[in-house]
């Protein structure tokens, strides 16, 4: 799938370069309409996104995609309960189609390794194909996520909207 965009991507990154979080939101919802979903983790600084989502989504309905690797802490599970209660959010949780027992049964701990192949196949069988489901489901042509620029070095070198497997990844906190 080649997302289309109604104004070239370097001209859409440098519009998005000089907006807020919430009118890089916004921007997107307006572009990209029902083909638009946010994508949570529900880390501790997921509410931020969220309530912008909330304020500026206005008629329109974004679907949130939540994917459960399943191997969460009970924290970040009750958390998403509290948030989602609270914001009154409507989440579509998406997890592997492998159970993680099943996976560690025929793999072990992918996790632990110290494997780079295992540490890609554990990323590719618990969030990748997992997410990659949910924006098909959806039919989503750009997400947007919570990354910011401060959490690691790959992230330094991300824009506010980046082609992404055939989509395009929205980063309004970037």
């Amino acid at each position: 799938m080649e997302v289309l965009l109604k104004v070239p991507l370097k001209k859409a990154r440098a519009h998005l370069e000089g907006l807020t979080a919430q009118e890089r939101l916004k921007w997107a919802i307006d572009e990209f309409g029902q083909n638009f979903a946010l994508t949570t983790s529900f880390g501790i600084q997921s509410s931020v996104l969220l309530h912008m989502v909330k304020e500026v989504q206005g008629n329109a309905v974004i679907p949130i995609i939540w994917v459960d690797t399943g191997y969460l802490p009970v924290e970040t599970y009750l958390y998403a309960d509290q948030l989602t209660q609270y914001l009154a959010l409507k989440v579509t949780t998406f997890q592997s189609q492998i159970s993680p027992a099943r996976m560690e049964a025929l793999h072990g701990k992918l996790w632990e390794t110290n494997s780079v192949e295992d540490l890609e196949k554990y990323h590719l069988l618990r969030k990748v194909k997992p997410m990659e489901q949910a924006l098909n489901d959806f039919k989503v042509h750009c997400w947007a996520s919570g990354v910011r620029s401060s959490q690691t070095d790959l992230r330094k070198s991300m824009t506010h909207l980046d082609p992404l497997r055939g989509r395009l990844s929205l980063r309004p906190l970037l």
